[in-house]
């Protein structure tokens, strides 16, 4: 079957829908990757959790917030620098600590190495079976041949560990057999869009495997040449369609595009090839489908629990893409990349509601996590899925050891469930079907480390205020031998701070209620058998309503408008765009064709309740073209709108698209050859929208806070993030955003 071909299958699937139907969205069988739990190995004694207590109440003046004595783990390389050998998911600091601990007999590494030895892939009799062509899916036309694949690439790596650990070249021999016999006869992987699968899971494994033998003197020159041409002719070249293609619209679940992100990334270092590398590491940060991880982790909730893409979706789904976004951080933390704790650790907040969501808690009764709805143009899923819930996968030992072993934070959820499925067996001990072999797996064998000498300060403190409702919630990372914590707040930056709450566990959150207006100082300490932590980073939340930027536009020359609010939040004027005569002094004029006027990234960071007015004279009325819109591209905005398809103003949030907004509609277009003053408000749930002081459309389900939309880099007054919108062809004037939300009076004043 030709690429072009498998392309051509790829695309009519597309259309049909990705993610809604066959085995994209169905949960039957292994066979469905990892729909079906998989039988764990016996599982040696758990990890024993830090037991909970309270701390006593105290008036502190100051708190201390020096580095921990013990310094956690950092990458071990710049990334700029030439890359790590090996340098994926194992280094050779690793195999020299695996190797160390079996020979000592050290569990809980024997137990892991007890299971690699014994699993039939790890074997010298092992024999390969290479294919030309290997498919994926039923296209119709070709029997799916896959399994040979999966299970040649678990036999390569198991021996190739058997090699690094032992010593034993007759295992190294082994595993170059292997890699030799597919990189002398596999031309193509084909079948239908469930290739991507193949390309992907396999794809990240095989590279893992030649990237353990590289240095393997055995491996003749020329064969591990033609290893790496296989890995980028036959695997990358589609795995780089797939995610910037075939798999990016939103309706393809997270897992799809983390194994092509996975394998991308791997390949990237097997062959030296920074640009490969870095577009893995760019689309984790920046992608605009599922596989970017504010996509894969859709929603934070209040002490760091983050839903996931595929939480309504099934179980077994959800936890191969937590286990498949580790992997990439993992590989990439051996490069010197910290992807680990990208955006205040969102990883961490993801695994932990994925553990947490699968495990009992008592009897057969799981716990509990929080939802928020999520919807795309083929599901809208309303609850944490019950469906292959408890699914045991090969993936905690890595999640717990990192976060707690070298971070020194505290991953409690993780650390159960690592407890839970120790120790983890590899290709092979979860059955025979695919969904058995979609992790490499043996991480208490390769992953787990010393205990660390003692856990990092409590970090990551952020505090979202509400003015409406008087309150400050907190959340917090915790400390890996924290028994409890200790929040502290003060309305002067760097303290004194008075304890205000003790003997906080589980979750790591606190709502602080009944505030006057103002501003607020926190700060969290952990209570540890060895006596209180330093503070983490200090939090400011304010609850009064306070004007955040003012545009007033009556600066008259020159292409930057300045902010009058005293921040700094200063607009440029791009594209020609003028003065001219406001409502107020002077206005921007804006022509309809390519002018607009840009605000600072991340304007919207830590805004939670808000309120943005202006003044507006639109000359012409045009479907879509924005008044303003706050964004990262066209799956993460906030805007507002003159007239929307459907004829009226409209004000919109989403952080998924087209499909997940969330929206007030007015009752008409905003009229044209006239002044015009407008408003949106959001107060927690309930967002309002004003023309002329008057209250136009109400939503009293709005589930997105502007701080939710993250990182944002097009701030925009008159353009839209999408690019075929018109530009706002008109005057602006008066341009404000408050943190809080003002009441109708309070508009009122500003007209």
């Amino acid at each position: 079957m030709s690429r072009r071909n498998f392309m051509s299958s790829i695309g009519i699937l597309l259309l049909a829908g990705c993610g809604g139907g066959g085995d994209m969205s169905t949960a039957t069988s292994v066979g469905d990757t990892g729909a079906t739990p998989a039988t764990p190995v016996p599982a040696a004694a758990p990890v024993v959790p830090a037991s909970p207590g309270a701390a006593p109440v105290t008036t502190i003046t100051s708190v201390t917030t020096t580095t921990p004595e013990t310094t956690p783990e950092t990458p071990t390389t710049p990334a700029s620098t030439a890359f790590v050998h090996p340098g994926l998911l194992h280094t050779q600091a690793d195999f020299d600590r695996m190797s160390q601990k079996v020979k000592a007999k050290a569990s809980p590494w024997i137990d892991g190495w007890n299971v690699l030895i014994a699993n039939g892939h790890g074997s010298l009799d092992y024999k390969p079976n290479p294919q030309a062509i290997v498919y994926r899916g039923n296209d119709g036309v070709h029997g799916q041949n896959f399994g040979v694949l999966y299970n040649d690439v678990a036999a390569a790596y198991a021996c190739a560990l058997r090699w690094k650990i032992s010593g034993d070249e007759l295992y190294a021999k082994k595993a170059v057999q292997i890699m030799n016999a597919w990189s002398s006869t596999l031309t193509e992987i084909g079948g239908t869009i469930d290739g991507f699968l193949a390309l992907g899971i396999q794809g990240y494994q095989f590279a893992n495997a030649g990237e353990i033998m590289r240095n393997y003197s055995g491996w003749a020159a020329a064969d591990f040449a033609r290893f790496q041409n296989m890995m980028r002719n036959v695997f990358y070249t589609l795995n780089d369609h797939g995610l910037n293609v075939s798999l990016a619209p939103i309706t393809v679940y997270s897992s799809w595009q983390l194994c092509c992100m996975a394998s991308i990334l791997a390949i990237g270092v097997l062959c030296d090839d920074k640009a490969i590398f870095n577009e893995a590491i760019d689309y984790f940060k920046n992608g605009v489908g599922n596989g970017a991880v504010a996509q894969t982790i859709y929603y934070i909730h209040p002490g760091y629990l983050g839903q996931t893409q595929e939480s309504g979706r099934d179980q077994g789904h959800n936890t191969l893409s937590i286990s498949l976004l580790t992997t990439i951080c993992e590989m990439a933390w051996n490069q010197g990349v910290d992807l680990y704790g990208y955006d205040n650790n969102r990883v961490l907040a993801g695994a932990e509601y994925v553990a947490k969501g699968n495990l009992i808690q008592f009897g057969t009764t799981y716990y509990t996590v929080p939802f928020a709805t999520y919807q795309n143009s083929n599901v809208t899923d309303t609850a944490f899925s019950t469906d292959a819930q408890g699914n045991q996968r090969p993936e905690w030992a890595l999640i717990y050891n990192h976060y707690v072993n070298r971070k020194g934070l505290a991953a409690p959820y993780s650390q159960k469930f690592a407890a839970l499925v120790q120790p983890e067996g590899g290709g092979g001990n979860y059955g025979p079907n695919s969904g058995g072999y979609d992790q490499l797996g043996y991480g208490t064998l390769t992953c787990t480390r010393d205990p660390i000498a003692s856990g990092a300060a409590p970090s990551g403190l952020t505090a979202i205020a509400s003015a409406s409702a008087a309150q400050v919630i907190l959340s917090w990372w915790g400390s890996a031998y924290a028994t409890s914590y200790n929040v502290m707040r003060s309305t002067n930056a760097g303290g004194p701070y008075t304890t205000i709450a003790t003997g906080i566990t589980d979750l790591l959150t606190y709502t602080d209620t009944g505030l006057a207006p103002g501003a607020y100082y926190y700060v969290v300490a952990a209570v540890t058998p060895s006596g209180v932590t330093a503070g983490s980073n200090e939090a400011k939340a304010i609850t009064a309503v306070q004007l955040q930027t003012y545009l007033a536009f009556d600066d008259d020359s020159g292409t930057i408008a300045a902010d009058s609010s005293g921040n700094g939040n200063n607009g440029t004027l791009i594209n020609g765009v003028t003065w001219a005569s406001g409502k107020k002094g002077s206005a921007v004029s804006l022509n309809g064709n390519n002018g607009y006027v840009s605000l600072p990234a991340n304007i919207m960071a830590d805004v939670s309740d808000v309120t943005i007015t202006a003044w507006v004279y639109w000359n012409t009325s045009s479907t879509w073209a924005r008044v303003f819109d706050f964004g990262a591209g066209s799956s993460h905005y906030m805007m507002l709108t003159g007239r929307s398809g459907t004829g009226v103003a409209r004000f919109e949030m989403t952080v998924n698209g087209g499909t997940g907004l969330h929206g007030i509609n007015s009752t008409a277009a905003l009229p044209t050859g006239q002044w015009v003053h407008v408003a949106v408000t959001l107060s927690g749930n309930i967002g309002t929208l004003y023309v002329n002081g008057s209250s136009v459309g109400t939503n009293t389900a709005m589930l997105l806070a502007p701080f939710r939309l993250g990182s944002t880099n097009q701030n925009w007054i008159g353009r839209s993030q999408f690019a075929n919108d018109p530009y706002f062809n008109g005057l602006v004037d008066q341009f404000r955003i408050y943190r809080g939300a003002l009441s109708a009076a309070q508009i009122a004043t500003l007209m």
